[in-house]
């Protein structure tokens, strides 16, 4: 698990036994993937979404029995959906390892994705309400609407700030917002407690993605955990490329981007007319604009060590150094 958590050793211990509750459920998988699922489980990253749902549990009445189950779900959720991200991408490094079908083929990958769907529904299913299960349905049907349209959408130079927006909403932010709800829900927070805290979720979901998109841009290979302007060599026009073009209908560059495949001469020429155009200062000031969002629904809630913790995690995701 990352370092993420270190400096907060109540959600650290939780997470560490969300681990032991997916290692347990893919230990009895076939034997030929069971390796694979486990080193993919012990290599997830910050594990947000898990972390947001125990940590929105502890604003009603906590059962971690119930609710660790559900941050096990809900992460293997996400898993499927990155394995499955990384087959459509052609990506090869994720968190800076080989992704699944880089390593295994994409074959591999697809059962792999598949598995950890069937998965996440069967713990769902002993721990959640139905009205929280379709809620994680049509969740997981927005997921893929926003693949789709982020598929279809590759190298449209037409593509509008409202069409990345709706687009980050789907893929990102809605499992973030689920995820905070449905910790809430779970735990008898009542419907209002729990909206509150969705929006949070979403508020937080849509900076965070925001952010990454700049750092695609301006991060370090070796922090970002994947190659930089990745986005742009799949033909994905973020938001920092959606802004410049909005300022500068620079014929040559439309037509560099209509190429549909990219050298690294064209990926540099399209970074510097980025920075040139304030693509990534615009992209800063929205995402700073979600940021203040997310603080203002949290100043809504009652002063509480959960509260406190949400703060501090808040300011940690969402200050990044760009």
């Amino acid at each position: 698990m990352d370092k993420f958590w270190n400096n907060n050793l109540e959600i650290k211990n939780e997470l560490d036994e969300v681990i032991k509750i997916m290692e347990k459920r893919v230990k009895n998988s076939n034997r030929s993937i069971r390796n694979i699922l486990l080193d993919m489980i012990r290599n997830s990253g910050k594990m947000l979404r898990p972390a947001f749902v125990i940590l929105s549990g502890k604003f009603g009445e906590y059962d971690r029995r119930r609710i660790l189950p559900l941050a096990a779900a809900v992460e293997m959720l996400h898993m499927a959906t990155l394995v499955h991200d990384d087959i459509i991408d052609n990506a090869l490094i994720r968190r800076s390892k080989p992704t699944i079908q880089a390593e295994y083929g994409k074959n591999y990958a697809v059962f792999i994705g598949d598995f950890l769907f069937s998965e996440c529904f069967l713990l769902l299913s002993d721990n959640i309400t139905i009205e929280n299960l379709k809620k994680v349905s049509k969740v997981v049907s927005r997921i893929c609407k926003g693949e789709i349209g982020q598929f279809e959408s590759r190298y449209n130079i037409d593509i509008t700030i409202n069409d990345y927006l709706k687009r980050i909403a789907a893929k990102t932010a809605a499992l973030f917002a689920l995820s905070f709800y449905v910790g809430a829900y779970e735990s008898n927070c009542g419907e209002k407690l729990a909206k509150i805290l969705g929006s949070i979720g979403y508020n937080i979901g849509m900076a965070f993605q925001i952010i990454d998109d700049v750092l695609d841009y301006t991060g370090e290979e070796n922090v970002v955990g994947k190659p930089l302007c990745n986005d742009i060599r799949q033909g994905v026009f973020t938001l920092p490329l959606i802004y410049s073009l909005e300022k500068n209908k620079d014929e040559k560059m439309i037509a560099l981007l209509k190429k549909e495949s990219y050298c690294e001469e064209d990926i540099k020429r399209i970074v510097e007319f980025v920075q040139e155009n304030g693509g990534v200062d615009r992209s800063k000031m929205l995402a700073e604009k979600y940021t203040k969002k997310a603080f203002d629904k949290i100043s809504m809630l009652k002063d509480s060590p959960p509260k406190q913790i949400l703060i501090e995690v808040t300011s940690k995701l969402l200050y990044r150094n760009y």
